[in-house]
């Protein structure tokens, strides 16, 4: 069965750095889009980045644009998510998700979720 293990969450300090990982296992990774969301208490889940199957394409919400970063290997079937310059509005449990075509914001679109992991921002 498909599953996707978020990783490297945890607490840290307004303006600090956290990189989360994404390891894929029981698809075929290299042929996914891959997309990052976030969901916040009471909030919806909200686009946060998404990467086509060849890396080649990135798409970034503005509300995080220039400060983090999607990236894949396909070899190691992860995706990534470098943030840097971290706000306390980032605080949510980020979520990566797989699709089987393109690299869509909507995250109804996607096919396979994981479980979360929680990033909390201190002011």
């Amino acid at each position: 069965q498909v599953q996707l293990v978020e990783s490297g969450g945890g607490l840290v300090q307004a303006g600090g750095s956290l990189r989360l990982s994404c390891a894929a296992s029981g698809l075929t990774f290299s042929s996914y889009g891959m997309g990052w969301f976030r969901q916040a208490p009471g909030k919806e889940r909200e686009f946060v980045a998404a990467i086509s199957w060849s890396g080649g394409n990135t798409y970034y919400a503005d509300s995080v644009k220039g400060r983090f970063t999607i990236s894949r290997d396909n070899a190691k079937n992860t995706v990534y998510l470098q943030m840097n310059s971290l706000k306390p509005e980032d605080t949510a449990v980020y979520y990566c998700a797989a699709i089987t075509s393109g690299a869509p914001r909507d995250p109804y679109e996607y096919d396979y979720w994981g479980q979360g992991t929680q990033v909390t921002v201190s002011s």
